[in-house]
């Protein structure tokens, strides 16, 4: 052993132990020899006092090189654990012992093991592969020291009638079996390759060194064999007592997983979950099989070990809460709308969608959409959809959306909510993240799944001819399950979820990185109606075009009518001025949402409005438009447009929607106050008003390296920081991104939203940015919105970005225009435009180093006007290095 050639490893660590086998393979009183990476004498040295113990086990192929991070952070004197990470045997640096040991032979080891180590507890168990397996059937076996388990991919159980991964299938095939992974090395280095970004040459050297020669590989080959393909295999009756026994096990657990392993994918983190449903879990995005070497897991798990010693039990459905305390009277989602159909209105329009004549395609009433509803949920019901069952929703907005929802989430089943907007590698993404028991959907919906494996058993909104739904993979239609649940008369009391029990996972636009799932009770579904209610007082009987996703199905939720104008949700610049004028006539509309995209698009084909259009929209007295800043122009374009609509551009985010409001004219005066300067903190962002119904608003001051480090929250005028919320309809977590959601609740009763922003002396919130987007440049640090503003008062310029190029602290400003008529090509501005842009930007205090111009801006496809300002970064780094500008 050469312990000094090992990157990341102290030599310190590395010594061996002999340990007298229990196994069966051996014979009694056989001693084997081990080899370990234990930090326990290097803190005895240094007079330091574990917190407890990390028990390590690696899987195949690697040996405890994989748990180094782990010895590193636990040898830091600030918070000092004791790890144990030991090769198995016939693996790593261990003695090859020349048996063949099965599932229940290596759990007897490790028994073994720590039993000759003197090892008490308490102990957390640390397992990746079948390594995780392993540690599992310890843990299972010495309850009274255990404290804890943690698992990196792996699995416990292969789901009957599924195939095991080709990987593994390709391993096992007997022409393939030995040579791959005893002969030669291709085992190993394949296992290597599965790394993201690729390791580095050092360290896949320190990997393969143990397993140099066919001799010294056996173990890889024998534990390659001993995978249970089904039940006949000799480890299938060890591998199902973990797994069932894992049902049993209560201790604290945490779960942290490479979503991109072709091995151990999804499916197998969601068999885990059922059988430990209190597990926090963290996938991280773009990391697979090697996730302890494609992502930093020690931060975190010694974060959650740090919570663990602290918490006196596990919180429950493995999620923290934040927020304030709720209210007791809890009114489920669905109250309203009963109330409606079983009042003197019922028989009147409840939800309507519009056909491209302008004509009403479909409608129901109050008492038709509450009878639809209770069909499906009875048939949905029958066919497996129970309590806590997850059913990916891919309908388009309208009345089979609306009655699929409502009759999901009365039976407490979890509806997973991610538009297509995401783009097809976006979406995808979010549906196996989300792993759905069923999916939900249109024909197009249903092919992607087919074609690009998407998760849950699939339903399709129409009946299908019988080959049509074969090929689909369909088991059903909604109206096949509809019809099925006619004439139910009275529902099961299971129908009735409780008010903190899951009810929906929500996905964020992914404009700041990959789309996160996040997740609501039905507390605080009802809670944001209430605030949407409260705030903008609608009630009851109000007609409403809802021309924007998220706040299309909280209609029925409000007792208001409302309908799905002509578009496409998924690219809200589709809505029209003659669409959005039908919408509103069809329902005599009284209320509108729309994103600031459909608003721009309504404007530009205003000219074709007819007379009746003109007066329908006349009629609108409240005009809603979220999703993105609004500029005060386009606000007072549309007040013509809408003359006596009160014009509300509320702000706030998937996570808490919605947290502030401010009307056009509120707009206007604070525009004033800044331009005149007479109150104090007002200007240098987009004001957006003040908190909304229940909710309340600070913010954690911004330090100059552009990150928000304090956790005292202040409301102090004129200091910037990043915006916390508090409010009953505030998330109750990130769906399985335990360390995501531990940061954004890492200061007690608030969310950290993410946005940077300050207040100013009249007590109204200035948005200024995201945090992630602050340039940190040598002076101080840079929040984009104000240059922004600026720039785009320039009658050249359509949109604008600010980008920070070059390392954190010494980042250079570059201002990112799209023009008026647009620029042929992307690249550097032409020299009056770039004065002009300069002048701009350093009237509002930011210099920019650097103007480039693009024919157009790189936004989100969900909002369309969300700037990707990462991908500008990207761009404009390679374009200030001298390479080609391309199209960004």
């Amino acid at each position: 052993m050469v312990a000094a050639g090992w990157p990341g490893v102290d030599p310190e660590w590395s010594r061996t132990v002999d340990v007298l086998s229990t196994s069966g393979t051996d014979q009694p009183g056989t001693v084997r020899r081990w080899h370990l990476l234990d930090n326990g004498d290097q803190l005895s040295r240094l007079d330091l006092t574990p917190a407890s113990t990390l028990l390590c086990v690696h899987g195949n192929p690697t040996w405890s090189y994989l748990w180094r991070t782990l010895l590193a952070a636990g040898s830091d004197p600030a918070h000092p654990w004791r790890v144990i990470a030991a090769d198995q045997l016939d693996m790593g640096y261990s003695e090859r012992t020349g048996t063949f040991r099965r599932l229940a032979d290596r759990i007897s080891d490790l028994g073994d093991l720590t039993e000759a180590l003197g090892l008490e507890g308490p102990v957390v168990t640390v397992g990746h592969d079948w390594g995780g397996v392993i540690s599992l059937g310890w843990a299972l076996a010495h309850p009274q020291q255990l404290a804890g388990v943690v698992l990196t991919n792996t699995a416990v159980h292969q789901p009957s009638g599924s195939v095991i991964p080709p990987a593994l299938q390709l391993a096992l095939h007997p022409a393939v079996h030995k040579w791959g992974t005893t002969t030669s090395d291709a085992f190993l280095r394949v296992t290597h390759a599965l790394a993201h970004p690729p390791l580095p040459s050092d360290v896949r050297k320190a990997y393969m060194a143990p397993y140099r020669g066919a001799h010294r590989r056996g173990g890889v080959g024998n534990f390659v064999a001993d995978i249970p393909v089904d039940a006949s295999h000799p480890s299938f009756a060890a591998l199902t007592g973990v797994a069932e026994g894992l049902r049993g096990l209560t201790v604290p657990a945490l779960m942290l997983w490479g979503p991109r392993d072709p091995i151990f994918s999804d499916r197998y983190l969601k068999d885990l979950l059922s059988r430990l449903p209190h597990a926090d879990v963290h996938r991280f995005e773009g990391a697979g099989h090697l996730v302890a070497e494609d992502r930093d897991i020690a931060a975190p798990v010694f974060q959650w070990l740090a919570e663990l010693l602290t918490e006196s039990t596990p919180a429950s459905d493995g999620q923290r809460s934040e927020g304030v305390s709720e209210p007791t009277n809890f009114r489920p989602l669905w109250d309203l709308l009963e109330q409606q159909a079983a009042g003197p209105g019922g028989a009147e329009t409840a939800v309507a969608e519009m056909a491209p004549d302008g004509t009403v395609a479909r409608s129901l009433s109050w008492q038709q959409l509450d009878r639809n509803i209770r069909d499906l949920a009875a048939g949905l019901g029958e066919t497996g959809v129970k309590k806590g069952s997850r059913v990916s929703l891919m309908v388009p907005p309208g009345v089979d959306l609306t009655v699929a929802l409502y009759a999901c989430l009365r039976l407490g089943a979890v509806v997973v909510v991610a538009d297509a907007g995401l783009g097809t590698k976006g979406l995808s993404r979010a549906v196996k993240g989300a792993t759905p028991d069923f999916l939900i959907g249109i024909d197009k919906a249903l092919a992607a799944a087919s074609v690009l494996g998407w998760p849950g058993r699939r339903i399709s909104v129409r009946d299908l001819a019988a080959a049509r739904r074969r090929a689909l993979g369909v088991e059903t239609s909604l109206a096949a399950l509809a019809r099925q649940g006619q004439g139910a008369s009275q529902e099961p009391p299971s129908y009735a979820p409780g008010p903190d029990a899951p009810a929906a996972v929500l996905f964020t636009s992914g404009s700041t990185g990959p789309a996160k799932g996040v997740l609501y009770t039905h507390r605080q579904l009802a809670a944001m109606r209430d605030t949407v209610a409260e705030t903008f007082g609608i009630r009851p009987g109000a007609r409403l075009v809802a021309g924007f996703a998220p706040f299309a199905l909280l209609g029925p939720a409000l007792g208001a009518v409302s309908v799905t104008p002509d578009m496409d949700v998924t690219a809200p610049r589709t809505l029209t001025a003659r669409a959005l004028a039908d919408a509103a006539a069809a329902i005599d509309a009284t209320v509108v949402f729309a994103s600031p995209a459909a608003l721009r698009n309504v404007l530009a084909t205003r000219d074709s409005l007819s007379r009746a259009g003109q007066q329908a929209l006349g009629k609108v007295e409240l005009l809603l438009s979220a999703g993105a800043p609004v500029p005060e122009p386009l606000l007072a374009e549309v007040q013509r447009l809408l003359p006596q609509a009160s014009l509300h551009t509320p702000y706030g985010m998937t996570e808490a929607l919605p947290v502030t409001d401010i009307s056009l004219e509120q707009i206007q005066a604070a525009d004033a106050d800044a331009a005149a300067g007479t109150v104090p903190g007002a200007g240098n962002g987009v004001c957006v008003g003040r908190p909304v119904h229940g909710a309340r608003v600070a913010a954690v001051p911004l330090a100059a390296d552009g990150t928000a480090p304090g956790s005292q929250p202040v409301t102090d005028a004129g200091v910037t920081g990043e915006i916390l919320v508090s409010a009953p309809h505030v998330k109750e977590a990130y769906d399985r991104l335990w360390l995501t959601q531990a940061e954004s609740a890492g200061i007690p009763g608030w969310h950290r939203t993410g946005d940077v922003g300050h207040f100013d002396a009249a007590g109204r919130l200035w948005v200024e940015g995201r945090l992630a987007h602050v340039v940190t440049a040598p002076a101080a640090a840079v929040t984009p919105v104000a240059a922004e503003q600026a720039i785009e008062r320039l009658d050249s310029v359509r949109l604008a970005a600010i980008t920070g190029v070059g390392p954190a602290g010494t980042q250079a400003v570059v201002a990112v225009v799209e023009t008026v008529p647009p620029v042929r090509k992307a690249g550097p501005a032409e020299p009056q435009l770039a004065g002009q842009v300069r002048r701009a930007a350093r009237d509002a205090g930011v210099d920019v180093s650097a103007v480039l111009a693009v024919p157009a801006q790189p936004t989100d496809i969900r909002h369309n006007a969300k700037i990707d300002r990462t991908r500008l970064s990207r761009w404009a780094t390679r374009v200030l290095a001298g390479g080609r500008p391309g199209t960004p």
